[in-house]
C-alpha cells in the first residue's frame, strides 16, 4: 500500500534554515527527514517532544531572591549605611 504524501509549507528565516540544514546534513539527514522525526516523537509522545519554557532562575538566584524578600519584609535584619561613601569606607576598612 503506498503512501500518499503531503507537502507542508512554512516562512522561516534564511539564516535559521541554513544552520538547521547545516545541522541536519552533519546528522545524515535532510530537513523533511528531521520534520517527519520531529512529528512522529510528537505523536508518539502526545506533546512537544522537547521543554518549552521561560528561563527559571537557579537555586543560587532563588536563595538570593528569598533573603531580599526577608529584608525588604524587615524578617532579616542588615547593616544600613547613610551613604555609598561610608559603605565604601567601610569595606575598605578605613
Amino acid at each position: 500500500m503506498e503512501k500518499t504524501m503531503n507537502t507542508i509549507s512554512a516562512r522561516i528565516d534564511s539564516k535559521l534554515k541554513t544552520q538547521a540544514e547545516n545541522l541536519f546534513d552533519e546528522l545524515g539527514m535532510n530537513m523533511s527527514t528531521a520534520i517527519t522525526v520531529f512529528l512522529k516523537q510528537a505523536i508518539r509522545l502526545r506533546r512537544i517532544p522537547f521543554d518549552i519554557a521561560l528561563d527559571s532562575p537557579n537555586d543560587e538566584t532563588l536563595a538570593a531572591m528569598a533573603e531580599a524578600n526577608e529584608i525588604a519584609k524587615g524578617k532579616r535584619k542588615v547593616k544600613t549605611y547613610k551613604n555609598a561613601k561610608a559603605m565604601i569606607k567601610e569595606s575598605l576598612g578605613k
